[in-house]
């Protein structure tokens, strides 16, 4: 029998999408083939401290849990090492007691970061400093996708339809709120989005239909970042289409967010993330074929836009008044949560959430041998 791949599955993290990446973490570990894979769980904690297996699988729910065995937790807890020194245990050793010899490689890394200090191009970097094959966006594309400011810098270069939006420091609006706010009327006035440049979950962000909550908007996302974005309100449909593949990328079928209460227009972080009923994710989205074309074509040059690798999902807004796409933000490290639209818009395009993972890893190791074809010496 073949020898089981070794995947580091790395979440939890210091940003405010902790629990998001808990259950994404959980939804991967859930799903890989263990058959295949041995699976180890490495955690950050909020304060930022590196959990060993022993540690990281405690924070998983109980199903994640389960499909571990008893030796994982009785191996002894120790610091996690962030570089390959094989006498600790690390992003390239996680062994047990013993002689280097004994070190157990990890042969690639799935870090299933969402937010700040993980899906922007932080853990990545770390990564190819240790010279680990990993999931997903490399270092540019990460950080790139994260910033929303950059990343509708570069959709624009590309010729890609975004709405109108503005920006400041956090530092600007404390010095002269009156300015900041006399821009956003200027430029499009109310309703509009207020969101922290480099977050996701819809953590931090607000609608502001008048001066009052714009103010109160703009006051919460700038505890979550020194960058502000605010955006036009559209009315609009909600759609998303998730992309796989390194320099050749694909699109699934799109998916749309359908709101059932009109209380609800805001698809905010609970509606995201818990069973409110308000929201339905639908998968095929009710789109003409034209426009699922569409979808998919702007999707993969969105994701080609930030040099993007492995995955991606990308959001649109489908206006009710001029019925025109409009391209919104892209996302480096989709939810991959029980609840969440990347594997199920693979699932209705005839890829199980197991089939994806398993293209997600080979798409690393593709990644990894290309990067080795570099020169690095003179």
């Amino acid at each position: 029998m073949a020898k089981k791949l070794r995947v580091g599955v790395i979440f939890g993290g210091r940003s405010g999408e902790h629990e998001v990446s808990i259950r994404s973490a959980a939804a991967v570990i859930q799903a890989i083939d263990h058959q295949r894979y041995e699976v180890l769980p490495i955690a950050i904690s909020k304060e930022g401290k590196w959990l060993s297996p022993p540690e990281a699988v405690n924070l998983l729910p109980a199903q994640a849990r389960a499909l571990f065995p008893r030796k994982l937790s009785a191996r002894p807890t120790s610091q996690v090492a962030i570089v390959g020194d094989p006498s600790h245990r690390g992003l390239i050793s996680l062994n047990n007691p013993g002689p280097p010899q004994d070190a157990d490689p990890l042969d690639v890394v799935f870090p299933l970061l969402h937010g700040t200090y993980g899906e922007d191009g932080t853990i990545q970097g770390l990564l190819e400093m240790a010279g680990v094959p990993y999931v997903g966006c490399g270092v540019l594309a990460s950080s790139c996708g994260m910033d929303k400011v950059t990343m509708k810098a570069l959709f624009k270069e590309a010729g890609l339809p975004i709405c109108k939006y503005i920006w400041c420091l956090r530092s600007e609006w404390r010095e002269d709120r009156d300015s900041v706010l006399r821009k956003v009327i200027r430029e499009f006035g109310f309703p509009c989005f207020v969101k922290p440049a480099n977050l996701g979950s819809s953590v931090g962000v607000s609608k502001a239909v008048d001066r009052a909550s714009l103010v109160k908007a703009i006051d919460l996302a700038a505890r979550y970042d020194r960058k502000i974005i605010i955006e036009e309100g559209l009315t609009a449909r909600e759609i998303e289409c998730a992309v796989i593949g390194n320099d050749k990328p694909l699109a699934s079928l799109p998916g749309e967010y359908v709101i059932h209460e009109e209380s609800a227009r805001f698809l905010d972080y609970a509606e995201k993330y818990t069973s409110t009923g308000n929201v339905e994710f639908v998968v095929p989205a009710p789109l003409s074929k034209s426009m699922t074309k569409k979808i998919q074509a702007m999707a993969i040059k969105a994701f080609q836009a930030i040099d993007g690798a492995g995955l991606a999902r990308v959001d649109f807004f489908l206006r009710d008044d001029t019925k025109e796409l409009v391209l919104n933000e892209l996302n480096t490290m989709p939810g991959l949560t029980e609840v969440s639209g990347y594997p199920k818009m693979w699932a209705a395009s005839g890829l199980s959430f197991p089939e994806v993972l398993e293209q997600l890893i080979e798409l690393a190791f593709e990644r990894h041998r290309d990067k080795l074809l570099n020169q690095t010496s003179r």
